[in-house]
């Protein structure tokens, strides 16, 4: 069973705040205590929670519009939310996969592709919801 961490702590990391039961981007508060915040320890871990595949001819061609697109994204998600953060874009062969420290992230992110460029999205997640593959094409 997980505690609840002591209010305020601060990411030694990223330098997030845990206060008023959420993670923030507020001022380090004096008598923070420190703790890795979720997002820094599956980074570290390699342990995403989501995945976004995308490939095609259209994503290939296109590749530096629907990058701008995605790290535009993230920079919203993660402002208003710390614990969202791409993990890393790998690409091989044609195809890129995106991990993401939170499912909501990845879904969010194939959905900005099928919203602006059209395409095909598939969304699996694991029985416990805890991770989500998110496959665009076009």
């Amino acid at each position: 069973m997980r505690r609840k961490l002591p209010e305020p702590t601060v990411c030694p990391g990223c330098g997030a705040v845990f206060s008023a039961g959420r993670w923030q981007w507020i001022a380090r508060p004096d008598g923070a205590r420190e703790r890795q915040c979720g997002a820094c320890r599956r980074s570290a871990e390699k342990m995403p929670a989501g995945y976004l595949h995308i490939d095609g001819p259209f994503a290939a061609e296109h590749w530096t519009e629907l990058l701008q697109l995605l790290r535009s994204r993230e920079e919203q998600a993660r402002t208003a939310h710390p614990m969202q953060r791409i993990m890393s874009i790998d690409t091989d062969g044609g195809a890129t996969v995106i991990t993401t420290t939170d499912v909501h992230l990845a879904r969010n992110l194939g959905s900005a592709l099928k919203s602006a460029y059209r395409g095909s999205l598939d969304l699996k997640y694991s029985p416990d919801a805890q991770l989500v593959r998110a496959h665009w094409r076009r």
